[in-house]
């Protein structure tokens, strides 16, 4: 049966019309769905048993509830959710005065990434607008979203522009578009999502000379970090809107005073924020015998300071979840396991 969650007012005004409701009821329905986040068409009282029964018959709902969970020791949950044959991950991240959720836009994904746990998964497959909001509809206390998880978000632009759209819009959740942070690794399809959102864009560089970064992300290889930086500085990131660039660490690889050079070069005149990340192991890298050996704190440090000094703002992120593989570049539906 078709899915309700994921359809916009308009959409669902039509699927009012098409069991025998008034026009109005799609403004009911979207305040069930995306307001009060009900699970079954009975918790829709103010609607008649008659026109319940008719969506029943025609519609589903489409939210169903994760299939395993983990918890850190820093407070970090991570769950599993099954998506038909298929298994994604998402990450809670709570913190004393907000609460953060990592959100999967794929199920697994087709990038490649050399240091990325989850690129060995491979890609399965998109996930619809429903599956991507139904993520976030199992939690009531969000304060911020990044689709950080699996896949990349541009990749599955539709899908993601749709649920962006209804996170946003005034029948909805009504969010502000910087509660939400989008990420990429640099594709085309990231000037689409400039024009059409709102929203905050993080872009993973992990390397500013397209040469090295080519060797370990290949998508360097399509749209290069230079075109990503140059059509980002067609676009106005002087308000509220944010841009910001994760960097990943690896002693001698990207953390010397060569790349941070170069980092001023590339960014001069980009009104944005470096996110320094320290370098999560995974098993495939340890059988490698650490082909990408994370940086230590000290050198971490002397780049944000470096970086920093020269007008460029740069931070350390904290790692969350490590201990259950819900760190950043460690989603590989490990819960299945």
């Amino acid at each position: 049966m078709e899915v309700l969650l994921g359809k916009t007012l308009a959409e669902l005004q039509e699927v009012a019309l098409s069991v025998g409701l008034q026009k109005f009821a799609g403004k009911q329905l979207a305040e069930w769905l995306y307001v009060r986040r009900v699970t079954s068409f009975d918790q829709m009282t103010n609607i008649s048993l008659k026109g319940r029964e008719a969506l029943k018959a025609h519609y589903t709902i489409g939210r169903h509830a994760p299939v395993k969970e983990a918890v850190s020791a820093d407070g970090t949950r991570k769950y599993l959710f099954q998506i038909g044959e298929q298994f994604i991950e998402s990450v809670y991240i709570p913190e004393e005065d907000r609460a953060t959720l990592c959100v999967s836009t794929q199920a697994g994904c087709k990038m490649g990434c050399k240091f990325c746990m989850t690129g060995t998964l491979g890609f399965h497959g998109n996930l619809s607008a429903a599956e991507i909001l139904n993520q976030i509809f199992y939690f009531d206390d969000l304060s911020n979203l990044v689709f950080m998880g699996e896949g990349e978000p541009m990749d599955n632009l539709d899908n993601v522009l749709r649920a962006l759209e209804i996170m946003t819009a005034p029948y909805g959740p009504a969010w502000s578009p910087k509660r939400i942070t989008v990420s990429t690794v640099g594709i085309p399809a990231m000037k689409r999502f400039l024009d059409e959102s709102d929203c905050h864009i993080a872009v993973s560089m992990h390397n500013p000379f397209a040469v090295e970064r080519a060797q370990i992300m290949p998508a360097e290889k399509m749209f290069s970090i230079t075109e990503v930086v140059n059509l980002l500085k067609q676009y106005d990131f002087s308000h509220q809107r944010r841009i910001s660039f994760e960097y990943i660490c690896w002693a001698g690889q990207n953390d010397t005073m060569r790349h941070a050079k170069e980092l001023l070069r590339l960014l001069k005149g980009l009104p944005c924020r470096i996110n320094l990340i320290r370098f999560h192991a995974g098993v495939e890298d340890i059988k490698n015998e650490r082909r990408f050996p994370a940086s230590d704190e000290k050198q971490m440090e002397f780049l944000r300071d470096y970086l920093t000094e020269h007008g460029l703002t740069t931070t350390i992120r904290r790692s969350r979840g490590e201990d259950i593989l819900a760190a950043c570049g460690m989603l590989v539906n490990s819960l299945t396991v």
